[in-house]
């Protein structure tokens, strides 16, 4: 069988190292490195330097970003400032209490290192080659502090201006190694803002491995648990909160003769916008289960045949795009009050696929559009978290899924423009669509389930 393809914000770039977050002397001694370099969020917008139409993330230097780290060391603390733990407790590996919420990323290699079974951490750390990347969350920092970190840092140089780019947006001109830094790095952010207390209990967590999991404060002997029953995370292997990844599937359906794909448009997209189907998988299912009950939902269409094609990481939280391929009857009716996600879902040709493809805007998402569809989703995500969501739906799993860019030349309506759009191929959908428009992918006919 053939790999699937690496699509853009994949492809893992960094060795995570992920055995090594345990040890606060690994990780300390990295951060101490000249070669160490650090990508700053601040409100899950990246810094990033840009000039003309060239851009990448501002790699800054840990001398930079040593004010916000706080007292050493880093990673390993006590409880209480300037403690360091007598003892060797798996709920203090890597701890960190105080300072900006960092996170240790892994080692960009130019060759394998030699990882020996046996070498004690701060030596493997000391003859490591290559680059090591952490994260560092600013958005509490002060703002002069960090007008003077833009300002003073040597990420600026050169023609580069540095600003905190919009998160969705910001992806657009990087390479592909810094998209997957970025993935990694921005979910990683996210999920570290987002988790203040105990799902269990209510209590405050902290951070260990390196940023990678949070445990309970009610585990520490200094914690106040006078009255209160003992938490659950305190036996079995529920002490600690692992970083979650919510998957979504995205599917291309073909008709059964595959000259025809059905696309639909969310309610929330811009205009003229179609792209695949998507919804979130829900607890008790197969990815293959979520592809038939979220085509019947959304469009009416019983779908069978679902092959997977590839995957991408989707950091607006944290989620993970499966993107497949099914067949389905086109003679059947679509219908798109069921659940009500979508103003309209159609079959089209492949010829009026490759024509939209082929036209200059046809894969385009203006400055204004995602702008716009950004503050959508945003406003809606919100209101389902507070349960006052009046549509209702997966607002995440639709998201264009794609690259926005700038248009070279305004549309205008009825003269420039396509008679739709699609995602590019920086977003799987976009793969997906142009994959089966061009030929190069098919689903082999089976009868019906």
């Amino acid at each position: 069988m053939s790999e699937a393809p690496v699509n853009f914000l994949g492809g893992s770039p960094l060795n995570r190292l992920s055995w090594l977050r345990t040890s606060s002397t690994f990780i300390n001694t990295l951060i101490d490195s000249p070669s160490t370099r650090w990508v700053a969020f601040q409100d899950g917008k990246p810094l990033i330097a840009s000039r003309a139409t060239e851009a990448r993330l501002a790699l800054l230097t840990t001398a930079e970003v040593e004010p916000f780290l706080g007292l050493k060391p880093y990673f390993g603390q006590g409880h209480q400032e300037g403690e360091i733990p007598a003892v060797d407790l798996p709920i203090l590996e890597a701890a960190r209490f105080r300072g900006e919420p960092i996170v240790f990323l892994g080692v960009s290699e130019p060759k394998a290192n030699d990882y020996r079974p046996g070498v004690p951490p701060e030596e493997l750390a000391m003859v490591l080659v290559g680059t090591p990347y952490f994260s560092i969350d600013v958005t509490e920092v002060g703002q002069t502090k960090l007008d003077h970190l833009v300002q003073t840092s040597t990420a600026g140089t050169d023609g580069y201006k540095l600003t905190f780019a919009e998160a969705r947006a910001a992806p657009r001109d990087l390479s592909d190694f810094d998209a997957g830094v970025f993935a990694e790095a921005r979910s990683m952010v996210d999920w570290n803002f987002r988790n203040k207390f105990c799902a269990s209990c209510g209590s405050p967590v902290y951070s260990v491995w390196g940023g990678w999991k949070l445990s309970c404060t009610s585990l520490l002997s200094p914690f106040d648990n006078a009255g209160r029953k003992p938490c659950l995370t305190q036996k079995g292997l529920h002490n600690i909160t692992h970083p979650r990844t919510d998957a979504v599937v995205i599917v291309a359906v073909l008709n059964e003769a595959q000259d025809k794909i059905l696309l639909g448009r969310n309610k929330k997209f811009p205009p003229k916008f179609y792209s695949t189907l998507a919804g979130f998988i829900e607890p008790g299912e197969t990815f293959e289960d979520a592809v038939k009950r979220e085509l019947w939902e959304e469009a009416g269409v019983r779908v069978w045949n679902v092959k997977y094609h590839s995957g991408q990481p989707w950091p607006y939280p944290a989620n993970l795009m499966v993107g497949f391929y099914a067949i389905g009857d086109s003679s059947e009716p679509i219908r798109t009050d069921l659940d009500k996600e979508l103003e309209d879902a159609r079959w089209y040709t492949r010829e009026e696929v490759l024509a939209v493809l082929q036209h200059k805007e046809g894969t385009n998402l203006s400055r204004s559009d995602h702008k716009q569809y950004t503050k959508e989703i945003d406003e809606r995500v919100n209101a389902k978290l507070s349960g006052s969501d009046p549509l209702g739906g997966d607002a995440a799993a639709h998201d264009p899924n794609g690259r926005p860019q700038d248009a070279s030349t305004p549309v205008t309506p009825g003269v420039n423009e396509p008679p739709f759009r699609i995602p590019p191929r920086t977003a799987i959908a976009g793969v997906l669509i142009s994959d089966w428009a061009l030929g190069s992918a098919s689903v082999t006919i089976k009868g019906r389930m």
